[in-house]
């Protein structure tokens, strides 16, 4: 989708394959909760969020109802969505171009 700015095809790509691993990894990780198994932690699903896996996160949580009661997580997880939603607008926008532009501008 780029009705303001270009985003290359990877991009989507990657958010995607990010997010089936992300759903994966929650999909593990509830199946082993019910077994009383080895649990994926929650850091790493938390770091799968922050590389790009959110949107699936979202909907692992939804679709099998896994973390979405402990609030401290939950609190964690929208918090690794913003900071990968503001990486994304820095990095994907206009706005990291400009920056650079002004950056090298003004060193000179």
């Amino acid at each position: 989708m780029d009705l303001l700015w270009p985003v290359p095809l990877w991009v989507g790509a990657f958010y995607a394959a990010a997010s089936v691993t992300c759903f994966v990894a929650y999909a593990i990780d509830k199946r082993a909760a019910v077994a009383g198994r080895w649990r994926v932690s929650e850091r790493t699903l938390l770091g799968l969020g922050v590389l790009g896996g959110w949107p699936g996160a979202i909907v692992a949580q939804q679709t099998l109802r896994h973390k979405t009661q402990k609030a401290g997580f939950r609190r964690a997880f929208w918090a690794s969505v913003l900071m990968n939603m503001l990486v994304f607008a820095i990095f994907a926008t206009p706005l990291w171009s400009r920056f650079m532009t002004w950056s090298t501008e003004g060193m000179l």
